[in-house]
């Protein structure tokens, strides 16, 4: 049997954590370079662009995070501790 690392839980869950945080900082980040490429070149819509380009960095992070849960949870399914156990029921002829 294979040990697990001391902070396995730990690093799970800021790794959960950090999907939130991740959120809102691509999309800040896209605000911010939205705005800033508006300042430098005056044109409005380069701050939508920033703002798309935010909220698309910010539903690539789920995707990814989505992506790594459902490789876990296929690994666990595998796992034979937690298949479905079904017994043959004897039956009298």
């Amino acid at each position: 049997m294979q040990k697990e690392p001391k902070y396995k839980k730990v690093i799970e869950a800021a790794d959960g954590l950090s999907l939130g945080i991740s959120v809102v900082v691509a999309i800040l980040l896209g605000v911010a370079i939205g705005y800033g490429l508006k300042k430098l070149f005056s044109y409005e819509w380069l701050f939508w662009l920033g703002v798309f380009w935010g909220v698309g960095a910010a539903i690539l992070n789920i995707y990814k995070a989505y992506k790594k849960q459902k490789k876990e949870l296929d690994k666990l399914a595998k796992d034979p501790r937690y298949q479905r156990k079904i017994f043959d029921e004897e039956e009298d002829d």
